[in-house]
Formats: C-alpha cells, sequence, structure tokens
C-alpha cells in the first residue's frame, strides 16, 4: 500500500512537472482560395476551412481571409488592422495573396508589382514587431495546362517576389504555387477538375446552371490544398509543428 501511495504521489509530481504549450492564434491572411464560404457557396471550400481542424487544443485558427481581396484592399478596407492589434508573442501570420493583386482587367483591386512586395513587408514587419511569426505562402496554381498534358504557370510576375520577401527578410515561405502545380500534374489534365469547383447543370442546387471554375476548391482539393501546408509547416520545423495532430 504505501509502495502504491508513493508510486502515484511520483505520477502527480512529474504531471506537475509536464508544461502544456502556451496557448497561440493561427491567423490567416489572404484571399478566396483561402477563406471561409457562405452557405450558399458551397461546394466551394477554401482551404483555410479543413486546415484548422488538424491542430491541438492549443492553437485557435482565425480565418481573415476574405473573397476578392488583394494585399491593397486588404489594407485599404481595414481588415489588417485588426489582427495587428491583437498579435501577441508565439502566433502566426500565414500571409498568402497574388490571385486578386495580379487582375489588371480588375481595377477595384489590382496591385502593381512594387506596391505588392512593399505590402507584403508591411505585413511581415508588423507581425515581428509584435513578436509573432509570420510565414508567407506563394499565391495557389489556378488550373492550367497546355495541350500536352503539362501543368502551366499562373502567378509568373507574382510569385517570385513573395520568395524575393522572403529571402530578403529571412521569413519561412511555403511555396504552394510550385506545390500546387505538382499536385495538380499527379492528378493530370482531366482528373484534376475533381479539386476544384467543377459542376455539371443541374448537380448542384447552388450553381443550377452548373459551374466551370479553375481557381476556387471543392472540398477534396481544399482538403489536399491544406495537407500540403501541414506538410511544408512540419519541413519548416516551425514550433506550430509540434501541434499539429499526430495520426494515431
Amino acid at each position: 500500500m504505501k509502495r502504491l501511495t508513493y508510486i502515484i504521489g511520483l505520477l502527480l509530481v512529474l504531471s506537475a512537472w509536464t508544461t502544456q504549450p502556451d496557448p497561440i492564434v493561427v491567423y490567416l491572411i489572404g484571399d478566396s482560395t483561402m477563406s471561409e464560404k457562405e452557405t450558399q457557396a458551397y461546394p466551394e471550400t477554401g482551404w483555410g476551412m479543413p486546415f484548422k481542424y488538424f491542430f491541438d487544443n492549443s492553437v485557435t485558427v482565425e480565418n481573415h481571409a476574405k473573397n476578392g481581396r488583394s494585399t491593397r484592399t486588404f489594407l485599404e478596407e481595414f481588415r489588417w488592422q485588426p489582427v495587428a492589434d491583437k498579435l501577441k508573442a508565439g502566433d502566426y501570420v500565414f500571409i498568402q495573396f497574388g490571385h486578386n493583386d495580379e487582375s489588371k482587367e480588375k481595377v477595384d483591386r489590382y496591385t502593381a508589382p512594387e506596391d505588392y512586395k512593399r505590402n507584403l513587408i508591411k505585413f511581415v514587419q508588423e507581425t515581428r514587431a509584435r513578436k509573432a511569426n509570420p510565414v508567407l505562402i506563394t499565391p495557389v496554381g489556378r488550373r492550367r495546362f497546355d495541350g500536352s498534358g503539362n501543368v502551366q504557370e499562373t502567378h509568373a510576375a507574382y510569385s517570385p517576389l513573395v520568395i524575393e520577401v522572403a529571402k530578403q527578410f529571412n521569413v519561412p515561405l511555403i511555396d504552394l504555387d510550385k506545390r500546387s502545380q505538382a499536385l495538380y500534374q499527379q492528378f493530370g489534365k482531366e482528373n484534376s477538375k475533381l479539386l476544384f469547383l467543377q459542376l455539371k447543370p443541374g448537380e448542384h442546387p447552388n450553381y443550377p446552371e452548373g459551374k466551370d471554375d479553375n481557381t476556387h476548391f471543392n472540398e477534396l482539393g481544399a482538403r489536399l490544398i491544406s495537407q500540403i501546408v501541414l506538410e511544408e509547416i512540419q519541413n519548416l520545423k516551425l514550433e506550430l509543428a509540434n501541434r499539429i495532430i499526430k495520426k494515431k
């Protein structure tokens, strides 16, 4: 009996010494490829939606990404400042823009390359000023293949700018443009449609006339893209990787 009491006491002492990780928040800022979706948009799914379910209870994911936003409009609409004001030491900011910044035909959101780069630097510097951790992400690729079935680059002007800023300021980088292209190539020209908002007329009540969208993901595509991001978090050896729920 004394031995049992001793063992129980020892276990209690050891458990008291086991420190739980401090709670942190992972903030996602970006565009529609990352954002939460309204019910009427389903099955369109931003990759930030499944992403939040892969962490233990020490992590809260706040998805501030918004459809149609560029770095410029995200700042002009006062979407960044509330995030910056809440940041604390140990938090993360995942930064993924580009789709709307590069849309020259949409003057309400277009951001010139030099301004795009300047805005990325602003996000990085203001995150670090609050002792939080910025992570830069190249814009996820669109589905585009050539006649020979080879996937095509769709962010040639803007992805390199993200990489430049990451190198210049020593920021962890996830090259989601490159990784997503590899995913589409793996699926192939036809089967890669299974990752996107591709619907025939009458197939879904939200899109009675069908949908042929090679930018936005469905549930499967969003989950696979989020898993790429999680894998890259582990490859980068970020502290956040320790909070990913391990497979049993």
